[in-house]
């Protein structure tokens, strides 16, 4: 008797979504390819911490095949994907072609700059582990400019943007301040640092416009308490590097503009254009299918399921992302022992975020509160999705070392040696 040939799932993208997946799938039945432009997962929550020298880009960054380094019939290939053919049941990259019975898509999403080729261009980004030490560096770089630039050149230097005040931007805002406060000034003691100016521009109301009142009202009261400006109901309309130009008409002098302003989904050829949503988000029926697919599946950030629960699609969110993955891997394992599929059912748990040492604010569904507390529930809950024991010990490690001394020792500037 010849032996049951196993189905290939091939899945794209290394994310909370694809990492789940994998790690939910019962390789016993399937064959699964993992496809990705980089060889680790990046724990996106923790990059505000990197890119304000908090923690090593390596404490949240894990080599893919460390993570599944026991996982049995699966393969790890590092390319890009150009394209899907649907009908020959492929998908074409720079490394060659790959054959799949299913395809799980799970590409996630990167900045949105709206159409605005400057901002884009002069702009710093938070999308990626890269992006985190850029933005360190360009931060230890600037004081470095400061120390020796002409007089009418500091005004530039010493004001720092962030545009979008979600969780990210209030985040970045708070870490920036408190470094401001007890760290930079050790180490520039010739820098006025009364004249380092934050400033957080929100298009909306209020800082974090998608939690509860209170945590609109608790992260605006501790960022200006902390001395950052706060400009709400106002857009970022352009950026030449040096010139922040304002909906209101105001300008602002700066070098320094981290765009922290929304997401829209990565693009990927051959999926039907009737699939592509708002915000390129590619639309899924209950189950993580792609309409009008029999065989091809998104989950994560890129999916946009539509039910009357939610009728724009669920939050964009690492909890969804895991949820989701561990329901189509649980669903692949039923339907090949011909049980009845589950529909995915997202149980929120709420949401929070931390403004700095001591400060955070947490929506759970049956409590919101802030303050020291909410503060240890943040970081307890982030180091339990870390993903290695190792990585945890060493962020705890650095966070408490921190917290004690309110210092680091993690402010290089890494770069490529151009003297050569």
């Amino acid at each position: 008797m010849l032996k049951d040939i196993k189905k290939k799932i091939v899945v794209i993208g290394g994310g909370f979504a694809g990492i789940q997946f994998i790690r939910n799938l019962d390789t016993n039945i399937f064959d699964c390819l993992l496809i990705d432009k980089i060889n680790h997962h990046q724990f996106q929550p923790l990059f505000y911490q990197v890119a304000t020298s908090q923690i090593e880009p390596a404490s949240i960054s894990f080599p893919l095949r460390n993570i599944f380094k026991y996982k049995k019939n699966l393969q790890i290939r590092l390319a890009n994907v150009y394209d899907i053919d649907i009908e020959k049941k492929e998908i074409n990259t720079d490394i060659g072609h790959f054959a799949f019975d299913y395809l799980v898509i799970a590409i996630g999403c990167t900045t949105n700059f709206f159409g605005n080729h400057n901002i884009s261009k002069y702009a710093l980004t938070l999308k990626s582990t890269y992006d985190a030490i850029t933005i360190r560096n360009h931060i230890l770089q600037t004081f470095e400019k400061i120390i020796s630039s002409e007089p009418n050149e500091i005004e530039s230097l010493l004001n720092f943007v962030i545009v979008g005040a979600g969780p990210t931007g209030v985040e970045l805002a708070g870490a920036f301040a408190e470094i401001k406060k007890n760290i930079l000034p050790k180490d520039y003691p010739g820098i006025d640092f009364s004249k380092l100016k934050i400033t957080l521009i929100e298009g909306s109301k209020n800082t974090l416009n998608n939690m509860s009142n209170n945590a609109k009202n608790v992260s605006k009261n501790y960022l200006q308490k902390m001395c950052v400006n706060i400009i709400t109901e106002v857009f970022v309309i352009d950026f030449d590097g040096t010139n922040l130009k304002l909906s209101n008409g105001n300008i602002i002098k700066t070098k320094t503009v981290v765009w922290a302003a929304g997401v829209i989904g990565n693009s990927i050829s051959g999926i039907a254009a009737d699939a592509i949503s708002k915000g390129n988000r590619i639309v899924v029926d209950e189950f993580n299918k792609i309409i009008n697919t029999e065989n091809i599946f998104a989950i994560g950030d890129i999916a946009l399921m539509q039910i009357p629960k939610h009728p724009m699609g669920h939050p964009q969110l690492a909890n969804v992302a895991i949820q989701q993955a561990k329901n189509l891997a649980s669903n692949f394992k039923k339907n090949s022992q011909q049980k009845i599929i589950a529909k995915f059912d997202y149980k929120d748990f709420g949401s929070m975020a931390t403004i700095g040492r001591n400060k955070a604010v947490v929506d759970f569904t049956f409590i919101k509160f802030n303050g020291f507390f909410a503060w240890l529930i943040w970081m307890f809950l982030h180091l339990m999705l870390i993903l290695s024991v190792k990585n945890k010990l060493i962020i705890f490690i650095n966070w408490a070392w921190a917290y004690i001394t309110k210092d680091t020792s993690l402010r290089l500037i890494l770069k490529a040696d151009n003297t050569k």
